[in-house]
This record gives C-alpha cells, sequence and structure tokens, in this order.
C-alpha cells in the first residue's frame, strides 16, 4: 500500500463526565471502565489511519497515575503512534479535566496495538505513518522497541535477531575504537 498518512490524521478526542456507576467504593473510576473507554478511542484512531475495520490485538501498557473521581471530566486523546505491515500501535492519554479551575491533570496513559481486516477478519496491509511533532517521532521511535520485546517474549523472534533492542545494550562502534586506542 503506497498511501502514507500523518499521525494528526488519527488524533481522536472523547470527553466524558464519570457517572456514579462507573465508580469503585471510593467512588473513582473504575479501572475496567477506563480501560473500555481507552480502548474505545484507540480503536477510532486505528480506523481513521487504516480506514478499514480494527481489532485489538494487544494492550501492551497501561499505567494509573491518578485517581478519576465521580462526577469528573475525563479526556481521552488517541494517536497512532507507529503503523507496521498489518498493524498499528496506538497511544493513549487520559487526562482530568477541571473546566472550573482551568487546570489539567494527566491521569493515565495506555499503549494499544490493533490489527486492520478485511471482511473475512483476515489481516490486511496498512498505510506508513509519518511523525512530525518531537512527542510523535519519540513515540514512533520507541514503538519498534516495544515490537520486538512483545515478539521476543512471546517465542516469535530470537533475542539475537532483534535489531532495535541490540542497539540499547551494545557500545555505538566509535566508543569501541576508542577503547582499543587507548590500550
Amino acid at each position: 500500500m503506497a498511501k502514507v498518512k500523518k499521525a494528526s490524521e488519527s488524533l481522536t478526542i472523547m470527553t466524558n463526565i464519570v457517572l456514579p456507576n462507573e465508580t469503585n467504593s471510593l467512588r473513582n473510576l473504575f479501572g475496567g471502565e477506563l480501560l473500555a473507554k481507552m480502548d474505545r478511542c484507540a480503536s477510532i484512531s486505528a480506523a481513521r489511519h487504516c480506514e478499514r475495520r480494527v481489532v485489538t490485538a494487544s494492550v501492551n501498557h497501561v499505567s494509573f497515575n491518578h485517581p478519576i473521581p465521580e462526577g469528573g471530566v475525563v479526556v481521552l486523546e488517541s494517536k497512532v503512534s507507529r503503523a507496521f505491515s498489518t498493524s498499528m500501535e496506538v497511544y493513549v492519554d487520559v487526562w482530568l479535566d477541571d473546566p472550573i479551575n482551568q487546570k489539567k491533570i494527566h491521569t493515565n496513559e495506555g499503549i494499544y496495538t490493533f490489527v486492520a481486516v478485511d471482511e473475512f477478519n483476515r489481516p490486511i496491509p496498512i498505510p506508513d505513518m509519518i511523525p512530525e511533532t518531537e512527542e510523535e517521532i519519540l513515540r514512533h521511535a520507541a514503538a519498534i522497541r516495544r515490537k520486538e520485546l512483545s515478539l521476543i517474549l512471546s517465542g516469535r523472534m530470537k533475542p539475537l535477531d532483534s535489531v532495535e533492542l541490540k542497539k540499547l545494550f551494545q557500545e555505538p562502534e566509535d566508543v569501541k575504537e576508542s577503547k582499543k586506542d587507548k590500550k
């Protein structure tokens, strides 16, 4: 597929108020409720990117850093962080928005993987993605390392076949040469 899209084209923003039936005994948003909202938001971003139906392949990371209270306004922002051949990583940021005091608190984040599928639910090729902002570039670069780690942990890639993860642990050639020269 020759088409290339910008990360910004997949931006999805969802705003909700936390209702009593969505809270736990502490009157904070249930984690499972938040995960469902994040999955919906991320799936819209994925579908916008590939212009196809998508299915959630995995939830790679979710952090719960700050509770979201009953009555709170929760804002979810998602964007495709990297596109692979048939799958894409989507990063979701969650904010507690206090419109009265004009404050926004970053409460959570998550990384989801989606696969584009045809009418028979078979994976299909998707467009490549171009990051533009500094944050998009950083998330794009990190996505390949997360994918390699996931493949290694699932047994679908041997650690020695890693390219990007190895770079984190290997000395650059110029450092190796410098050490040789000092001997």
